[in-house]
């Protein structure tokens, strides 16, 4: 039979894990949602690793230090080692060049491919132009 400490640390990191579980089902689902077609630049990168982060700390709570005994949030490089999935930047980058693969492989008359590379015709009169 567990202690009472034992029972509680047991009952927090199931709590933990659920909480992890819907943070990748859930919200990085809706995070990434369309992100194949977006050209981000650094503030917004830097807002998704902003509310990465947050969503983090608020999964993984408070540590205590060792030294001091007094609660703490956790440093970044902290919840990157807990939290062991790329980050969503990176997530976002993979899944454009993804996308870039299938679209470059699309045939010539589809709406995509001519939006993305434009009219392959057009593009050999402008290399022999140039």
């Amino acid at each position: 039979m567990l202690s009472f400490g034992e029972e509680y640390f047991v009952l927090q990191f199931a709590i933990q894990n659920t909480k992890i579980k819907i943070n990748r089902t859930i919200i990085l689902a809706v995070v990434l949602y369309g992100c194949e077609t977006w050209s981000l630049i650094l503030r917004e990168e830097r807002k998704l690793r902003v509310f990465e982060n947050r969503v983090l700390r608020r999964i993984f709570g408070l540590q205590r230090d060792e030294v001091t005994g007094e609660w703490r949030k956790l440093h970044n490089e902290e919840l990157k080692n807990l939290y062991s999935l790329p980050n969503t930047v990176r997530r976002i980058k993979s899944r454009r060049m993804r996308w870039a693969g299938h679209v470059a492989r699309m045939r010539d008359s589809r709406v995509v491919y001519r939006f993305s590379w434009g009219n392959p015709r057009e593009r050999a009169t402008w290399k022999t132009q140039a």
